[in-house]
């Protein structure tokens, strides 16, 4: 299996305003690495010049939120995109929010109604499609660099949580998309895209428009033996939750970690 950069050129420039949001995103494809973010990080090292982008048709050491081991066999997207967005440092969720709404958003226009997970993963018929990881870098509060690892079941094995692209295309008499170099070009724009409306149109848009997307609206959780349901998503990224109990309700917000969102208990 090669990757073909000659169509991954091609689907980015038939995506809309393309030379006024991209210009030249530089990708380096490798047929099998440790990590597309550890890559990313020593091409920063050696000086390349930013936006930069690298893909991996196999990781062999990919890691997601939290150190979990990130599976990458053949068959996947496995793509990692740097940026300098020079973002205050207690606006870090800001870019997840930016990257995980422009991914989805970008993605429903190819008939995929995709939803987000909080805070950063991708579902697609209440499956898991996808996750994001971003990694930064500061100086004096200030985020100077941000590496965001994007991975989308496009072939490849997924449990029985996930759902890749092309078992839910079989569905579709055409699907819309029909290559990993497609769906490479399309998260990179994506990525992009969803930050370029954060920086026009605001946070406040911004979340508005997360939430719109947002999977777990409406979930019932339980905390500390207190039955709740989210409600949605605080600006600087926390969960709102609304604590039910006799005579009283309460909203609390928990932070990414302080509470794991499965499948089983969505309604």
């Amino acid at each position: 299996m090669r990757f073909d950069l000659t169509t991954y050129q091609t689907t980015l420039q038939n995506l809309p305003d393309y030379q006024k949001l991209l210009l030249q995103v530089p990708l380096y494809a490798f047929d099998s690495i440790p990590s597309t973010n550890q890559r990313l990080w020593q091409l920063i090292d050696e000086g390349k010049q930013l936006p930069i982008a690298v893909l991996a048709l196999q990781q062999t050491a990919g890691r997601g939120q939290w150190g979990r081991v990130w599976h990458s066999p053949v068959g996947g997207l496995y793509l990692s995109l740097a940026i300098a967005p020079h973002l205050s440092l207690n606006n870090h969720f800001h870019l997840t929010m930016a990257t995980a709404w422009g991914i989805a958003n970008i993605l429903r226009t190819y008939r995929l109604p995709v939803l987000l997970k909080w805070p950063n993963d991708l579902i697609l018929e209440g499956r898991k499609l996808g996750g994001i990881k971003i990694e930064t870098r500061t100086q004096q509060q200030q985020i100077t660099h941000a590496v965001i690892g994007v991975g989308i079941n496009w072939a490849n094995p997924v449990p029985d949580v996930g759902i890749n692209l092309q078992s839910f295309y079989e569905q579709i008499t055409e699907p819309a998309i029909a290559s990993l170099e497609e769906l490479a070009g399309i998260v990179v724009y994506g990525i992009l895209a969803g930050y370029q409306h954060y920086l026009t149109l605001g946070i406040e848009q911004l979340l508005a428009d997360y939430q719109k997307f947002l999977f777990n609206l409406g979930q019932k959780v339980t905390i500390e033996g207190c039955k709740g349901v989210v409600t949605g998503v605080t600006i600087n990224g926390q969960l709102r939750v609304s604590l039910q109990s006799p005579g009283a309700t309460t909203e609390i917000c928990l932070l990414p970690g302080q509470i794991h969102l499965g499948y089983d208990n969505f309604s």
